[in-house]
């Protein structure tokens, strides 16, 4: 699936790509909007469908993974639900695995998330996802997501890299795609993001669920 000796960099995406989707989905898709229906008298379906339309609006902008404009918008504590729930944060399988055997490599090893810092920082204190890899990079920190290719010449000019001899794995079609469009050459996917829910088909890009089957043999 990778040539390895082709690759320079690996950008890798935390949720559902390092980590189990599963967390955040509980949290957006199930607690949010009980929490929301106690707080504004609804039921719970009418909550989700209330939060989940106006999500749309905001899927591929900047706002969509903002926790601060979350809380606004609902006025609830989103930093307390994400300490509600950190027991379900976990590596997807063998990812763990690969960052150690990254880390042992000459190659550069870069987290790309679209995570607010706030949930990067939760999550890292339970899984310590950043400590193997050489930087942190989140699209806070340039107030542009990874759907935008304005993100990926952001990270050109703060930690350039080949895009020939680069690597990024990600379970977002649409980043994937902002990547490509830049040039970035050596793209995957991954198969089922959520531990939880069915694994995915007729993905745009090569897929593969445990981080052992892109490891080099021996």
């Amino acid at each position: 699936m990778i040539t390895w000796n082709c690759v320079d960099t690996v950008l890798l995406d935390m949720d559902g790509t390092l980590l189990d989707l599963h967390y955040d989905n509980t949290l957006w898709n199930s607690l949010l909007p009980e929490r929301f229906s106690d707080i504004h008298g609804m039921s719970v379906d009418d909550a989700a469908k209330y939060l989940f339309a106006h999500m749309l609006t905001r899927r591929g902008e900047l706002s969509f993974y903002c926790l601060d404009y979350w809380a606004e918008f609902t006025g609830i504590d989103i930093i307390a639900l994400h300490h509600e729930l950190a027991a379900l944060i976990r590596y997807r399988p063998n990812a763990l695995v690969f960052l150690n055997w990254l880390h042992t490599t000459p190659k550069r090893g870069l987290l790309v998330t679209n995570a607010h810092r706030d949930s990067l920082k939760i999550k890292n204190a339970h899984c310590d996802v950043t400590s193997l890899l050489e930087a942190t990079i989140s699209c806070h920190d340039y107030g542009t997501p990874k759907e935008s290719a304005r993100f990926w010449q952001r990270l050109m000019e703060e930690h350039p890299y080949d895009p020939s001899r680069t690597l990024l794995i990600d379970d977002n079609t649409n980043v994937l795609d902002a990547a490509a469009g830049f040039g970035i050459r050596h793209l995957l996917t991954i198969n089922q993001p959520d531990s939880q829910r069915p694994a995915r088909h007729e993905l745009n890009y090569p897929a593969f669920n445990d981080f052992c089957e892109i490891l080099p043999d021996g």
